[in-house]
């Protein structure tokens, strides 16, 4: 499955399963979607499980938030993650919240399809996941794979907390693999995708792709790549176990440098792996100014495997 057909077969599977389970967004009924994540779930389950919003992410986060709250299990798709900033105060000050102020757990999944490399600009190409890793009550997940697209969102839709899942747009049709059929569950925990020696990576969504070509130019057993999957919870362990097995390690982010979730793995390795360390913390990310529409300095603005086959070069000169 291509990493798009993977979400719509986990949105069908758990909507089989549980008829709590709907969907609703912007064009998501007949039309399918606007990168046809939801096609054909319309006439599968009717109107009253595939809802059509108006254009207002604030109602349709709100929504979610009430359907959760009286016992469903809302999916619902914010068009482009960037969108997602005027339904903020209903995701972060009430969804993630409302179990501390109520006792009450709100299942819901917010789909945010993220992330550049196809010229959209600065409205449409942003990462916005640091946003929500600081924000208490929500979890964070950005798959990289179709078996992982799959079998996180089965597990956003069946946890009992507000999910933020990152899907990143320029993985929709460019990447495919190998997907279980049927029910297919993945934990929020990382993976390690290549292992190595002498140098950790660490990265997540597109950038893991990335990642793992710059690790393939360098001799087989010396660059290990570790696939976060998930960013709140955040797997410590296993970025600790990797980092003190290789004594280096590089931090990969799509999203502007500043806080982004790489700026978390960095401290935590300082703070808990410094005495294992055989080099400095590096990070390669994008600079702190918005994603341009021009390809070109697009191109310039955002991480690229030759970027990070030179900065894991100087690592394991170090």
């Amino acid at each position: 499955m291509t990493y798009l057909q993977a979400i719509t077969d986990a949105l069908r599977v758990e909507m089989r399963r549980d008829e709590r389970v709907f969907v609703l967004g912007e064009d998501v009924g007949a039309f399918g979607g606007a990168f046809k994540a939801t096609e054909g779930l319309f006439d599968e389950f009717g109107a009253d499980r595939v809802q059509d919003t108006p254009i207002a992410e604030a109602a349709i986060i709100g929504t979610s938030v009430g359907a959760a709250l009286a016992g469903l299990r809302p999916v619902c798709e914010v068009q482009f993650a960037d969108f997602v900033a005027t339904g903020f105060d209903q995701l972060v000050n009430v969804a993630g919240k409302m179990h501390w102020r109520t006792g009450l757990a709100v299942p819901m999944v917010l789909r945010l399809p993220s992330g550049g490399g196809f010229a959209g600009g600065p409205f449409h190409s942003q990462n916005p996941e640091a946003w929500f890793m600081h924000a208490p009550g929500l979890k964070v997940v950005a798959p990289s794979s179709p078996a992982d697209a799959k079998g996180m969102l089965a597990a956003a839709i069946r946890d009992h907390n507000p999910v933020c899942f990152l899907e990143h747009k320029h993985l929709y049709r460019r990447i495919k693999g190998e997907v279980p059929l049927g029910e297919h569950v993945e934990p929020f925990v990382a993976r390690t995708v290549r292992s190595g020696e002498e140098l950790t990576i660490v990265a997540y969504g597109a950038m893991l792709h990335l990642a793992v070509e710059a690790a393939g130019r360098f001799e087989d057993g010396r660059v290990e790549v570790l696939d976060l999957r998930s960013l709140v919870p955040l797997d410590e362990e296993a970025i600790l176990a990797s980092v003190r097995r290789t004594g280096k390690v590089l931090i990969v982010d799509e999203a502007n440098e500043t806080c982004a979730a790489g700026a978390q793995v960095a401290a935590l390795v300082a703070d808990r792996a410094f005495s294992d360390l055989d080099g400095p913390v590096r990070r390669l990310a994008a600079p702190d100014v918005p994603i341009p529409f021009s390809p070109g300095l697009e191109a310039a603005v955002l991480p690229t495997a030759d970027r990070i086959t030179e900065a894991a070069r100087e690592l394991l000169a170090y």
